[in-house]
């Protein structure tokens, strides 16, 4: 019994120098679909910010949680549900720190999940430059274009391609045209639904388009990557059959902002050609107009004041949803989707590998024989801005 319990304690104290294998697992499959050399690093914190020891024995469950921003009340859910790592979005390091006390929020987050033996893991920018990253996402939303059936065109390229969709049925005698759609009630304000693009955005129709990104990425083999992307459309589409994309394909949020310029109305305006951005926009806004890229409308999470009226002032309109509005829904449209699979082929490679190795204790080796996996989107997760509507309104 004591030759038992010697031989588990050394096996603990050897294996809390490493990190949970599932989660390495989770880890490679985020390198795998957004390889952190597509990130900014410039100011950018990308990869795997807390690698928390695993225990064995007081091991967390297979699953991940995704969320844009780890809060406090992030952290309690994972804590809850005993995730083994987090997926943020946002680095919750972003400079360099100089110590680690309870004193400061986002250290005391950093010191609990390390004690629950919870990593950490954020993207970022990788997914925000990654060819069918997030950066294609809300450029499928503003097309109207099927997720994962988009096509991203060289700039080179002048002939606009008819993105796929699905067959509209003919218009009856009486019935509204998918151009003449009411525009949707939007009833959400902080965490968007999952309302599926492909079902509900496309019955407005596709529309023609080539897209490119505002700054190509010098990573090679990664063809078709950049951050933002510059949309040309074929035809002129409606402001409003756009907002209308945006109010579907985002959630269905309560309410955004809208800039056009002044004497104009959004009824009367048709757009040939999209700037966007995920979160701020301004810097890569101001590069695609060096870049002599002049477009009809910037859509990002937030621009500046004095921004916004510039671009007025150029003739632009301004579509902005609060920054992180226009990152949360691509977790539950794509990136669960992605992981979901990806991670299920690294768990797998990984316990074939360590159950190979031999001379395992019998804790570890109950971990390495369990094959589920669950990836979670955060529930609380949501924008620190909300949308105020007058009961009159309502």
């Amino acid at each position: 019994m004591f030759a038992t319990t010697a031989r588990r304690a050394y096996s603990r104290m050897a294996q809390s120098t490493m990190a949970s294998p599932y989660s390495r697992a989770v880890v490679n499959a985020m390198r795998r679909l957004y390889p952190e050399a597509l990130a900014d690093k410039s100011f950018d914190n990308t990869g795997l910010l807390l690698e928390s020891p695993f225990d064995p024995i007081r091991r967390q469950m297979n699953s991940v949680l995704l969320t844009v921003d780890l809060t406090k009340a992030v952290a309690d859910e994972a804590i809850e549900r005993q995730d083994s790592i987090i997926i943020a979005y946002h680095p919750i390091i972003f400079r360099g720190l100089k110590s680690l006390t309870l004193g400061d929020t986002q250290q005391q987050t950093l010191l609990r999940l390390a004690a629950e033996g919870i990593s950490v893991y954020s993207p970022h920018t990788a997914v925000d430059c990654a060819r069918g990253g997030l950066g294609d996402w809300l450029a499928d939303i503003v097309t109207g274009t099927p997720t994962g059936l988009s096509d991203i065109e060289d700039e080179g390229d002048a002939s606009p391609q008819k993105s796929p969709t699905k067959e509209q049925p003919p218009a009856v005698d009486g019935e509204e045209k998918p151009s003449s759609l009411k525009r949707p009630t939007y009833t959400l304000q902080h965490h968007p639904s999952q309302l599926d693009l492909n079902d509900r955005a496309l019955k407005m129709g596709d529309s023609g388009h080539k897209r490119y990104p505002i700054i190509k990425t010098q990573v090679e083999g990664h063809n078709g990557a950049g951050m933002g992307r510059i949309i040309r459309f074929a035809e002129p589409v409606p402001l409003l059959e756009i907002i209308d994309r945006i109010g579907l394909g985002m959630g269905s949020p309560k309410g955004f902002a809208l800039a056009v310029p002044q004497g104009k109305q959004a009824s009367d305006m048709s757009i040939s050609s999209i700037a966007l951005c995920a979160g701020s926009g301004g810097s890569l806004f101001s590069q695609a107009e060096k870049n002599g890229e002049d477009v009809d409308l910037y859509f990002t999470g937030e621009l500046s004041h004095h921004e916004a009226l510039a671009a007025i002032e150029k003739g632009k309109c301004v579509v902005m949803l609060f920054h992180s509005n226009t990152e949360r829904g691509f977790l539950h449209s794509v990136l669960k989707v992605q992981l979901e699979k990806a991670v299920g082929e690294e768990w797998e490679k990984i316990r074939t590998e360590e159950r190979g190795r031999g001379n395992l204790s019998e804790d570890y080796l109950e971990v390495l024989n369990d094959s589920s996996s669950e990836i979670h989107v955060s529930e609380v997760d949501r924008d620190p801005y909300g949308i105020m509507i007058s009961k009159d309104e309502i």
